[in-house]
């Protein structure tokens, strides 16, 4: 049997894609990361389905309950959050199914990020203003990032900033960004974006940090930085632009 990687997207119920959900209604053992994901994503799963929670495993551990499901013959499903292409420990896990001789696949959910540009609507590439999304992390108890993405080469590009895994470091790393970004860059902070808990906080690169630290916010939340997050500035896209000579019907 093949062990199904499945995005659950930013955390609400209704935000998988079709195929999540006939995954998880098909679903012999379910693993999920419980610190990241509403309860509610489970009801998709049968009644006897064996949920495994994964925020107090290792990747052994989590390992070996895949293996131990798919030598039963049991239909595997691996839940993440968000989006499996981010921060979600792909590689590492099906390096071991790989090893281990376990057919798997991927099917992609609602990026965290993109759910929270959407809680406030804004566009994250706006013409003249950003044309580049830069998803990164903050680095603390956690692994060293590569010494070429710095948040200082990031900053230097003043694109759009996603900063996962970040808000317990929101102050040191506002003071990082001002030089760049300015200290009126607007800021957004989306908590549990979709899920019932959702808390959403505005404010610039020079006040975000006391607004987060009275919220008392420590996970589960990702900061959005750059001026496209403005509803009052940048251009008009060229593709649709009226004087833009297009292809006749026929």
């Amino acid at each position: 049997m093949t062990v199904h990687f499945v995005g659950a997207g930013p955390g609400a119920a209704d935000l998988l894609t079709l195929r999540a959900v006939d995954l998880l209604r098909a679903a012999d053992v379910v693993l999920y990361p419980g610190t990241y994901l509403d309860a509610e994503v489970l009801g998709h799963c049968r009644a006897d389905a064996r949920l495994v929670d994964t925020q107090a495993l290792d990747l052994d551990q989590i390992t070996a309950a895949m293996l131990e499901g798919h030598a039963a013959g049991a239909v595997v499903v691996r839940l993440t959050s968000g989006d499996p292409s981010v921060y979600s420990a792909l590689a590492e896990q099906t390096r071991r199914l790989d090893a281990a001789g376990v057919p798997w696949d991927v099917t992609p959910g609602v990026a965290a990020y993109a759910a929270a540009a959407a809680r406030v609507g804004r566009e994250l590439t706006v013409p003249l203003v950003a044309q580049s999304v830069v998803l990164t992390r903050a680095q603390a108890r956690s692994t060293a990032m590569p010494e070429t993405e710095s948040l200082a080469a990031f900053a230097a590009t003043r694109a759009t900033l996603v900063l996962h895994l970040a808000i317990t470091r929101t102050r040191e790393l506002m003071a990082e960004l001002a030089g760049e970004y300015g200290a009126d860059c607007p800021v957004v902070v989306v908590h549990r974006a979709s899920q019932p808990e959702e808390l959403v906080l505005r404010g610039t690169v020079a006040d975000i940090a006391d607004r987060v630290e009275a919220a008392g916010l420590r996970q589960a939340a990702v900061i959005l930085v750059g001026r496209a997050l403005d509803p009052s500035g940048g251009g008009e896209s060229y593709l649709y632009d009226p004087a833009r000579e297009r292809a006749s019907k026929r």
